[in-house]
């Protein structure tokens, strides 16, 4: 089947023997083709998007069997109420050309169904009609990798340019997928991703402690004390890639920098103590201003001076 890229774009698709396979493994009813209507549509892709921010190709394919069985909905509203359709197949397409990473374009393809029914009616007419066509989807990852550095935290800003390097964030190994959205405005220019960029561990977290707002404070506090502490972690590495430009001028920065990156907080105090001794001993400190005893002899001595 020929597929038009365009973004977001919601396309319908015949359903054929091998697909209404597929979707009879997914409901408790045996369906016939006459009773079901089926579509094609581009959920995510490895391009950077307007939050500078992507999927490598090993994200792409693990989203690829997490979304299979997945329920779509409206902006992303958690309600029963709102589920419309369901995807049954999906698959990774390549296009032409290249994303800003450099990497071959890929993106995620989902075939998703829906009954042929009078409350699903209006929405059908909609798809046809192109009316409904940009999705988003919901999903966790487990990290994140900076183009520049590559460490998962650190004080690059998303879509700056670093030595010629643009900077923005991989998003490394996707652990659920939520659901897909039916969306007016998606994150991703040509398919649209709302990502939620925690932590496995703090995205269970959170979902404990959504029937306690005091804890989810006292959990919002914590985070900002870490990033406090991040950020204090990342001013104790700049000083002292600093001191070691200035006392060693033969020294790599850009692998030092790499180093100081691994450090922790006693190894960057005590290493920055040491390169702060070597340029004090390099560049000592030369007094604008000599004693006024000093002065005074010397003036004195003027006086006896032919």
């Amino acid at each position: 089947m020929n597929v038009k890229k365009e973004p977001g774009s919601v396309l319908p698709h015949a359903v054929s023997a091998e697909d209404l396979a597929l979707i009879n493994r997914l409901s408790r009813a045996e369906l016939a083709a006459e009773q079901v209507y089926t579509f094609a549509l581009r959920l995510c892709d490895n391009e950077v998007d307007r939050d500078w921010e992507r999927f490598d190709e090993s994200g792409l394919e693990a989203l690829r069997h997490l979304f299979v069985g997945k329920s779509g909905i409206f902006d992303h509203n958690w309600s029963a109420g709102g589920q419309t359709a369901r995807l049954y197949k999906t698959e990774i397409c390549q296009e032409e050309g290249a994303t800003a990473a450099g990497d071959p374009c890929r993106f995620l393809k989902g075939y998703a169904y829906m009954l042929r029914s009078e409350k699903n009616a209006a929405l059908i007419e909609e798809i046809e009609g192109g009316i409904k066509k940009e999705v988003s989807v919901g999903c966790s990852v487990s990290g994140r990798r900076c183009s520049i550095c590559g460490q998962e935290s650190c004080s690059h800003q998303g879509g700056q340019v670093y030595d010629g390097r643009l900077c923005y964030f991989t998003l490394l190994d996707p652990v659920d997928a939520y659901e897909w959205s039916f969306v007016a405005v998606p994150a991703q220019r040509r398919a649209g991703v709302m990502k939620s960029y925690v932590q496995s561990r703090d995205s269970g977290l959170r979902r404990m402690l959504s029937a306690h707002p005091a804890c989810l404070r006292q959990l919002d506090a914590l985070e900002k004390e870490a990033k406090l502490g991040r950020a204090y972690l990342d001013g104790l590495r700049r000083e002292l890639v600093r001191l070691a430009g200035m006392s060693d001028e033969e020294l790599d920065l850009q692998v030092f920098s790499k180093t100081a990156g691994k450090m922790d907080e006693d190894e960057l105090l005590e290493l920055a103590k040491v390169y702060r001794r070597r340029m004090e001993e390099k560049y000592p400190p030369s007094p604008q201003l000599r004693p006024l005893a000093a002065l005074q002899q010397q003036d004195e001595d003027r006086a006896f001076l032919v």
